[in-house]
């Protein structure tokens, strides 16, 4: 395979920032030094001026393969995840069949090994029926990144309300929990009642029907049953400002068993943007007040959150009750209804290139932005090999230039949905080189470029 040698480029890894080479090798970094000569045949990239970081590992995606292929496949996700800087993925249990079993579990394995452009891992799926099924995921504890909880409605049956079941899920599972927290009776109460009394529903009411207090005592919840059985749990897509209370920073990562996470899409937008993209934004958990965001960005900088993610959701535009108008516009449909309106949004192409945005405007480091979405996520999944620039490593790498600018539109998105919640908006910094094991599955540098001859891997953990 081709190697290549990163000149002078400056490299941000482990809360530091220094121009460097990196030299790769048959997929691996070889070497991290000042100056290198190799003694065989590379491919030299300048990177003067330029950042390197390790490739963005996304623990929160639903790609839609298989069942849902109209939304998306693993291939056109993984292809978008690739553009963006996203060189590793973990993707969520609700497709068509929900992945409830290990062999539904291994046939999502199967097609990614065939179509995936970044490096996978699947999630096992759970019910209020199927727990003997799920901890046989104890006996694969390296090859699965864990177990999925719906705490709130989800596509199929995948709610998992049985205190019985959540019981033993947490007591006997050896790897990671991961948990969905929406407090399903508060949301039925608060669309009950909000319904009463209005004659319909609009974007706006979506906080106040999944509100604070649902996303607060699901959590609380599943921390009490994590907190009874020392069990590793990882709450997903943090919301609200309450939450927050819940979370520490006074221990390290590696010492934490109670772990959790935001999304980009919680760190951009607030319940005042439902005026101007309405159902276009409409995801589980809602997108709150604007005191939540400031407060979300706080718990990120000071460490009582662990992580970035997405939460990649793609719907086509008739399923959130939007067309295009003549100017390529996004417009909603007249007869769109708040329940008819899917909840999701696609952002696997931009997490990355949106924190440089947040960069530029001084509101998190390149340090910090390198430790939340690839460290930590290393770390708290014991990923074998990945989310670090070390010698010996994968070389999952990003170059970025803060010098470019990345305008998001119709012709550039990758999805095949066609379209984001962030068109027409312009990000000051590019991705200009994705390499996901080694290979430079991505360059845009002049002309975009793509080579599509490889695969990405399965992720592998390292659990005793």
């Amino acid at each position: 395979m081709q190697n290549y040698l990163l000149k002078n480029i400056s490299v941000v890894n482990e809360q530091s920032i220094s121009v460097k080479d990196v030299l790769l090798k048959n997929g691996r970094i070889e070497k991290v030094s000042g100056n290198i000569q190799p003694d065989f045949a590379v491919l030299e990239i300048n990177g003067e001026g330029k950042y390197l970081l390790p490739g963005a590992i996304d623990d929160q995606v639903h790609f839609r393969e298989p069942g849902l292929t109209h939304k998306a496949t693993i291939y056109t996700e993984s292809k978008a995840a690739v553009a963006g800087g996203v060189t590793s993925y973990m993707e969520m249990p609700n497709t068509i069949p929900n992945a409830l079993t290990i062999d539904l579990l291994e046939e999502k394995y199967a097609i990614a090994a065939q179509h995936s452009l970044a490096n996978y891992s699947f999630f096992m799926g759970t019910s209020n029926s199927n727990a003997d099924e799920v901890l046989k995921v104890n006996q694969h504890r390296g090859r699965i990144c864990g177990i999925k909880i719906f705490m709130g409605s989800s596509t199929g049956n995948m709610l998992v309300d049985n205190y019985l079941t959540l019981d033993k899920l947490f007591r006997e599972s050896e790897v990671l929990i991961a948990t969905h927290c929406e407090e399903e009776k508060i949301i039925r109460a608060n669309y009950e009642r909000i319904k009463n009394e209005k004659t319909a529903l609009s974007p706006a009411d979506h906080p106040l029907i999944r509100n604070e207090e649902a996303c607060f005592e699901s959590s609380f919840t599943a921390i009490q049953f994590a907190k009874k059985y020392n069990s590793k749990l990882h709450i997903l897509h943090i919301s609200t400002e309450k939450e927050l209370q819940l979370f520490t920073n006074m221990i390290p990562l590696s010492d934490k068993r109670i772990t959790c996470e935001v999304c980009v899409h919680h760190l951009h937008f607030s319940s005042e943007d439902y005026n101007r993209l309405g159902y276009l934004i409409k995801c589980n958990p809602a997108i709150k007040a604007p005191h939540n965001r400031q407060a979300l960005w706080q718990a990120l900088n000071d460490d009582r959150i662990d992580v970035i993610a997405t939460d990649h959701a793609p719907h086509t535009l008739e399923e959130k009750g939007y067309i295009r108008d003549v100017n390529g516009q996004l417009e909603m449909k007249e007869q769109t209804s708040y329940e008819n309106a899917h909840a999701g949004l696609p952002l696997v192409q931009h997490p990355l290139l949106l924190m440089l945005h947040y960069y530029q405007k001084g509101k998190i480091s390149l340090e910090k932005i390198a430790q939340k979405m690839s460290h930590s996520v290393a770390e708290i999944y014991q990923l074998k090999d990945r989310g670090y620039i070390r010698e010996g490593y994968w070389a999952d790498l990003v170059i970025t230039d803060l010098n470019k600018n990345t305008l998001v539109n119709r012709d550039n998105i990758a999805y095949k949905c066609g379209w984001s919640p962030l068109e027409g908006f312009s990000l000051p910094a590019a991705i200009t080189h994705t390499f996901v094991n080694g290979n430079l599955v991505y360059e845009n540098y002049g002309n975009t470029r793509w080579d599509e001859s490889k695969r990405g891997k399965r992720l592998e953990f390292d659990r005793k």
